[in-house]
């Protein structure tokens, strides 16, 4: 695909060996990367992002979907800022192609750009999806669905639902796993930058993990 191949071969140009060495221990070597710094890899996807222009939504799907089958990490990073790059032409099943990328090659560092670049702006568009989605993925078996439910309302500030950030939470309260316990404490620092009362009284009313309480509490 001309999109992806195009991409490569400015990836390939920009890569440096010691730099992809040191991205792939730090993501547990689960991923490769063509190792290029965060803000050089923008510039380089961004320019060619805005060079091609907007594509068709059949366009856009297949491409997200080619740039995730790819094995560098940075193809995925570019799939996420592409669907952000689209949010003006938005439809209600866009949701189905970011819950592609939660649900593939899934690690902290996409699912939770996928909280930020697409996930605020989406729900905040369509209200009406928040309860039928993120209630479906807060009783997934997917952890990075759960994490996702907990974390979408994260930037919401005074239109955070409270009542259904608590609920999502305890659903998810008796989880061992780290990024769950990770992410009940992050969402609760965010709120708390709104509402620390909120969060005081919750943490207190509430048994949560040691790292969710120590992360809740941060901001107090």
């Amino acid at each position: 695909m001309k999109y992806v191949e195009d991409l490569y071969e400015l990836f390939k140009f920009a890569a440096n060996p010691e730099l992809a060495k040191g991205a792939e221990a730090y993501m547990k070597n689960q991923f490769k990367f063509f190792g290029i710094y965060t803000n050089e890899r923008r510039t380089l996807s961004n320019t060619y992002i805005k060079q091609v222009g907007l594509l068709t939504n059949k366009e856009l799907v297949k491409i997200v979907k080619e740039l995730y089958n790819q094995s560098e990490r940075e193809f995925q990073y570019v799939a996420m800022e592409l669907i952000a790059f689209h949010k003006k032409q938005w439809a209600e099943d866009i949701i189905e192609l970011a819950e592609f990328c939660i649900t593939h090659k899934s690690w902290w560092d996409t699912v939770d750009n996928i909280a930020s670049l697409i996930l605020t702006d989406y729900f905040k568009k369509y209200p009406h999806q928040i309860i039928p989605i993120t209630s479906a993925w807060n009783n997934s078996s997917n952890m990075w669905l759960q994490r996702s439910s907990i974390m979408f309302q994260k930037a919401f500030k005074k239109e955070t639902n409270s009542a259904l950030l608590s609920k999502y939470i305890l659903n998810c309260n008796h989880s061992k796993e780290f990024f769950i316990q990770k992410a009940i404490g992050w969402a609760l620092r965010e709120y708390s930058k709104t509402n620390p009362m909120w969060v005081k009284n919750f943490v207190a009313n509430n048994t949560l993990a040691p790292l969710s309480k120590r992360e809740a509490l941060k901001r107090i």
